[in-house]
């Protein structure tokens, strides 16, 4: 089977970790759960029958939608082309500011919405994701002279994998969109990470700070107590080891590149924490 893979760059993504990942994923399960998409490495990799997907980030959540839709991923391919065609500083510029004007923004149409999202995305400084408190798009623009916005085959496998599936989509708070997780289903939490010093966590106009982490434990130990299999991801610090204590704790080494400060890329220390015992071998 051909599998898809995330359509955007996203802080934390997980392609480059997705074999450490799938040694701790349960061996069988029901619905899957993946309550911080992002890009979805996971998620395409296993490819499950069952799925509820959410992000709390609208306008990420909005272009799995219109890749879905038969009809609004072929305009919001046009609108692709268009941008790259049209791709410039000013222009990167002009795009990005179009939610400055919220009542303008909100009447933009979808697909054209999701066009923006995936332009911005591989147009700007180092592939961030990031909005102000204004909940406004704020990355630089990325100095490239040509972008490359998409691979139709890789969205086609997508737009397949969404249709011939039971896949639900949201954009609600984390811990509503694991309210009907049942015992024997498989959550897979990826949080914006915590950190000893700062982080970048600002995918949302709300931020995710320790606060979050905190509620977040609670809805991992609910879960838990539903016969649910949960997994979650996260740096290594003193908060994270603290709140998952009675919960296996599987220290890795991951790359990271997204970091507006190119001497704080490279290998940071991670922990896959899981309320169950399954480690696999892969060849």
């Amino acid at each position: 089977m051909i599998k898809g893979k995330p359509f955007v760059k996203w802080a934390g993504g997980k392609r480059q970790i997705i074999d450490k990942l799938k040694q701790y994923v349960p061996d069988e399960f029901n619905t899957y759960y993946e309550p911080f998409v992002g890009g979805g490495a996971l998620l395409f990799e296993l490819s499950p029958k069952n799925a509820v997907i959410n992000d709390y980030n609208k306008e990420l959540m909005n272009v799995y939608e219109c890749i879905k839709d038969a009809k609004k991923f072929e305009s919001m391919c046009k609108e692709l082309n268009q941008h790259e065609t049209m791709h410039s500083e000013k222009y990167y510029y002009e795009v990005r500011n179009l939610d400055r004007d919220k009542k303008k923004f909100n009447k933009l149409v979808d697909y054209k919405r999701a066009a923006r999202t995936i332009y911005l995305n591989k147009a700007c400084f180092n592939g961030l994701y990031r909005v102000n408190s204004k909940n406004e798009f704020n990355v630089p623009f990325g100095k490239k002279n040509k972008v490359n916005t998409y691979e139709g085959q890789n969205l086609g496998i997508i737009c397949g994998f969404l249709n011939f599936n039971n896949i639900k989509l949201l954009s609600v708070d984390f811990e509503e969109a694991v309210k009907d997780a049942k015992k024997g289903d498989f959550i897979y939490f990826d949080p914006p990470y915590d950190s000893d010093t700062t982080t970048f966590n600002s995918y949302t106009e709300d931020g995710f700070g320790k606060e979050e982490q905190k509620r977040l434990a609670e809805v991992f130990k609910d879960l838990d107590k539903r016969g649910c299999y949960v997994m979650l991801s996260n740096h290594n610090t003193a908060l994270v080891n603290e709140l998952y204590k009675d919960y296996n704790i599987h220290v890795i080494e991951a790359k990271r590149n997204i970091n507006a400060n190119g001497k704080k890329r490279g290998k940071v220390v991670e922990v896959i924490i899981t309320n169950f015992e399954n480690k696999r071998e892969f060849e």
